[in-house]
């Protein structure tokens, strides 16, 4: 099941670039479907206290190395499952019974990740996936870690806590390397260089910037989210939960994940808020008949919203299993003084992909092939369906004519 971008030509093989443009956006569909990805929930024991809301258990995080050439999923059964991009296949998985897992993220060598603990501590753990054994713990946060990124340039990285706390780290020192203490729970993402990292805090609908040199300093921009058009559907509007951001392959946007029914892009040079993705349903509920609560909750969200490599398309899971797939490509300008009231662009998705069996919590597009992963209580590699449609054959031998 190898992905397009990589033919066959003889015996040598010839790496083949494709384009990622709306007419192959829509024709993704699911090339593969792993029924087992997940141990199947163990029945309830007699007087256990049984999940609110369960359901079938879940993976929580997927992570691809840094040549798309593996996929690594974290689950609630307390796994590791790795598998290979190019062959569909699944390699191998690891058990972290004692400790949990949550947030695996690939470091720079692929048989390595960083990954957050469920349960026992809140130490991050670096973990060996060839010998399955620790490298190294990182200690200090004093509740569950929430958001953990690697940064895209070096061997540092950084975890956000239900502690209130920002911390950096270096993989190869077991102390933190700085801290910034904040206000609520952060969601925090790097830019592609590295130099520039962002925090978002809710309840304050801030996202501030800082420089990675000198995080110890005042943020050089804090960006407030305010959408106007949230008082068209309810007063007061319902706040945005933030539970993801991500910087555009350009460094010129930052995708803001919600756990409500739409996601954001925020200029990051000056904060203006240019667009609004609707058209999905939101992941702060765990399935499709639970209750909405008042007040919005992070729910499963967090790992569900991305963008392509070349940062031309947003794409999202949604409660529904459907993926939306935004095109980004014609984004608004604006310069000068924020205005808060200035509704953002609304944008509908260019396709809403059916073929996952449940919610679809987690959505990543391979960073080098044609390629993405989704999943939930199941996953699914997708791959773009290369059968040319009837009407293209007609309009094909229409020109030859």
């Amino acid at each position: 099941m190898a992905p397009p971008t990589a033919t066959t030509n003889g015996a040598n093989p010839t790496p083949s670039t494709i384009p990622l443009s709306n007419a192959l956006m829509t024709k993704f569909k699911p090339a593969k479907i792993f029924n087992g990805a997940v141990e199947p929930t163990p029945p309830p024991t007699p007087g256990g206290s049984s999940r609110l809301n369960a359901g079938p258990r879940h993976i929580t995080a997927i992570t691809f190395d840094d040549r798309g050439d593996q996929v690594l999923t974290a689950s609630e059964d307390e796994t590791f499952r790795l598998y290979s991009c190019k062959t569909g296949k699944h390699l191998k998985t690891l058990y972290s019974k004692k400790y949990g897992v949550d947030l695996p993220r690939f470091t720079h060598k692929n048989t390595t990740v960083v990954h957050a603990s469920t349960k026992e501590d809140d130490t991050i753990r670096y973990h060996s996936l060839h010998d399955n054994k620790y490298l190294q713990y990182f200690k200090g946060h004093k509740q569950r870690v929430v958001s953990l990124e690697v940064s895209p340039v070096d061997d540092g990285f950084m975890s956000g806590s239900l502690d209130k706390t920002v911390r950096l780290w270096d993989l190869r020192v077991p102390t933190c390397r700085g801290l910034l203490n904040l206000p609520a729970a952060p969601v925090i993402a790097y830019d592609m260089s590295g130099i520039v990292f962002a925090v978002a805090v809710n309840q304050y609908s801030r996202i501030l910037l800082y420089d990675q040199a000198n995080y110890d300093k005042a943020p050089f921009l804090t960006i407030t989210l305010e959408d106007p058009t949230l008082a068209l559907i309810s007063y007061p509007p319902r706040p945005i939960y933030m539970t993801s951001l991500a910087f555009s392959s350009n460094g010129k946007y930052i995708l803001v994940g919600c756990s409500g029914d739409a996601h954001y892009i925020i200029d990051a040079f000056e904060g203006h808020l240019l667009a609004k993705l609707e058209g999905r349903i939101g992941l702060e509920r765990r399935r499709m008949d639970a209750p909405q609560n008042i007040d919005p909750v992070k729910g499963s969200s967090g790992e569900e919203a991305s963008w392509t490599p070349d940062s031309k398309y947003v794409i999202s899971g949604s409660l529904d299993g459907r993926i939306a797939v935004w095109d980004v490509q014609n984004l608004p300008t604006r310069s000068g003084q924020v205005d808060l009231k200035v509704p953002p662009l609304r944008i509908q998705p260019l396709a809403s992909l059916d073929g996952h069996p449940g919610p679809s919590r987690c959505v990543r597009f391979n960073p080098r092939l044609a390629m993405m992963v989704s999943a939930g209580a199941e996953l699914a590699f997708w791959l773009p369906d290369q059968s040319a449609d009837n009407e293209e054959v007609a309009r094909e031998l229409l020109r030859r004519k």
